[in-house]
């Protein structure tokens, strides 16, 4: 058996899985809902129905944002973003450099902003006797809004 789904906080899956950001509680949730579940994964809801029942996920899994935040603001502190357009000659790539940002002070909130607009995804890929771990993958443009300082350097 396997289980392999992207999710975020801008809307729910078509298996009715969603992340949500608990700010009082200082949580990063993740929330089911059966009745969100497309039509084409009938006989999947079938078997949850069979096996744990179709209500919110019990216990809920979640991160803590203090630890969370803690852990990928080590990952991200400062950081730079260069951006530029590839050019294929004979076989060999040439980078032509468009776009230079030195990202200073990494933000935590910009991180839940960022989860929460559906910029940063929520990877899960999980199988039966192997679990290839939970990732975190952001969308290109959205890495600036993870920091308190951005500076245009090219």
């Amino acid at each position: 058996m396997s289980f392999r789904q992207t999710i975020h906080g801008q809307s729910r899956s078509d298996r009715g899985f969603k992340v949500v950001i608990d700010r009082k509680e200082r949580k990063i949730l993740i929330s089911f809902d059966a009745k969100s579940t497309d039509l084409r994964h009938k006989a999947w809801i079938e078997q949850v129905k069979k096996r744990v029942g179709l209500g919110e996920l019990d216990p809920q899994p979640y991160w803590g944002c203090d630890d969370l935040g803690h852990k990928v603001g080590t990952k991200l502190l400062n950081a730079f973003y260069v951006q530029a357009e590839v050019k294929i000659v004979r076989k060999k790539e040439f980078y032509h450099y468009t776009k230079v940002m030195m990202l200073q002070k990494f933000n935590f909130e910009g991180f839940l902003k960022a989860l929460d607009e559906g910029k940063i995804l929520v990877d899960f890929d999980a199988y039966t006797r192997h679990n290839h771990s939970t990732k975190f993958r952001m969308r290109q443009d959205a890495l600036p809004m993870l920091y308190q300082k951005v500076t245009i350097v090219l």
